[in-house]
């Protein structure tokens, strides 16, 4: 008897170790896996900081419908960093024939001069590339000389005081259905930044996105037949000098599937664009905060909603000096200048300084057109601020020209 309660009492000890030791094992397997999430949410933090804005693309969109993009919700802090960390780059000096691929995120330095080098980004949908030019010269005769096929955004950073050239001299070739017709081809986000200098030319287009193109600093001289820097969901500046020559648009943002697509907003930079169609052109909205703009066009800002919040422009035309034209159905037709310093000097005959196909807003600002006729507009038009001077006379009536002439109507300033 004394035997078997013996054996009842090691058999319940050894129970209750066995339950013990599963207790444990469950609680360092639940230990383990949350340290393993730590790990994990540490490692997206840290890879969210090397690229954050403050808002999503959906809410930027939002925002260009209304004009109410900001610098810090359109821009990423990596977008505005004007160096590259090159602790752990890869390095290529370009060769004769030697098409260089890029698989990975990362970041690659090119060096040297080269004929018929295409450099191809076909990396993850979530990957970060970083082509950092430190004195590359490209000249191809039928494809681009940067050739983004596939990642989440690919930087194009010249590095500081570096000259570098990539150019295009003969027709673009297909690539199966994608009509790669741009030095600089992407079809996803692209940032070009930098502290030197890219000239690009092209018998074609100079700069295209298939997605969001920002530009934040470096020094850009493109010479091209069609646009010069063209994106099919946006176009962003905040820096940078920005020289163009354009056969057709200097700055052309157009989705040609979602009219609710394609705007321009400027907060910075020095531009110099001459062109033989439109200076800047956006199908949404143009919303201009600041820079100093030297355009010569047929149209010089041209888009559904043009808003202008600062900035110096100097604007010579043939046709408009800034018009707002129905491009698309996601915002009404108007022109609004609420800032900056602007002059617009018209070539005579059926030329407007500011002719907007809907309404008219002025409420700060100077304005001194030279023109024969300096406003037509076809809506509502208010005067609430700033200075407007026609033909060297100031004046707070804003006089219209209706479309065939000979009618005019004033505009009285709103006090």
């Amino acid at each position: 008897m004394k035997k078997r309660f013996l054996a009842i009492i090691a058999a319940a000890l050894i129970m209750v170790s066995a339950a013990s030791c599963t207790a444990q094992n469950t609680e360092s397997t639940q230990s383990t896996q949350t340290s393993a999430a730590q790990t994990t949410a540490v490692k997206n933090t840290a890879s969210s900081d090397d690229d954050t804005s403050s808002s999503s693309k959906t809410d930027v969109k939002e925002a260009s419908l209304k004009g109410t993009l900001t610098k810090d919700s359109v821009f990423t802090d990596r977008d505005l960093e004007q160096s590259a960390d090159l602790t752990d780059a890869k390095k290529y000096t370009v060769t004769d024939g030697e098409n260089i691929s890029i698989k990975s995120d990362g970041v690659y330095v090119l060096s040297g001069s080269a004929k018929n080098v295409t450099v191809t980004v076909d990396a993850d949908s979530e990957d970060k590339v970083q082509i950092v030019l430190d004195g590359v010269s490209i000249t191809n005769e039928s494809a681009p000389a940067i050739y983004v096929k596939s990642a989440d955004k690919v930087f194009v950073t010249t590095t500081k005081g570096s000259a570098n050239t990539l150019k295009v001299t003969g027709s673009f070739t297909k690539d199966g259905d994608t009509n790669t017709d741009a030095v600089i081809f992407s079809k996803d986000d692209l940032v070009l930044n930098g502290q030197g200098t890219l000239n690009i030319s092209s018998t074609d287009n100079g700069i295209t996105s298939k997605d969001d193109l920002k530009i934040t600093g470096g020094t850009l001289d493109i010479t091209s037949t069609s646009d010069a820097i063209e994106a099919n969901d946006s176009i962003a500046v905040a820096g940078g000098k920005i020289t163009i020559n354009s056969q057709k648009d200097g700055l052309h943002a157009e989705n040609d599937d979602d009219n609710s697509l394609g705007y321009v907003y400027i907060c910075g930079g020095t531009f110099n664009i001459t062109s033989t169609a439109d200076g800047i052109q956006g199908t949404t909205t143009v919303q201009i905060d600041g820079g100093t703009f030297e355009i010569t066009a047929q149209e010089a800002i041209e888009s559904t909603y043009v808003k202008i919040n600062g900035g110096t422009l100097k604007i010579s035309a043939s046709d408009d000096g800034i018009n707002g034209s129905n491009k698309s159905d996601s915002v009404n037709t108007a022109i609004e200048i609420n800032d900056g310093d602007i002059t617009i000097d018209m070539v005579q005959g059926d030329t407007d300084g500011i002719d907007s196909n809907g309404d008219l807003y002025i409420n700060g600002g100077k304005i001194s057109i030279n023109a024969q006729s300096p406003f037509d507009y076809d809506g509502t038009c208010e005067k609430n601020g700033g200075t407007i001077i026609v033909n060297g006379t100031e004046t707070d009536t804003i006089t219209n020209q209706t479309l065939g002439g000979g009618m005019q109507g004033g505009g009285e300033m709103n006090r």
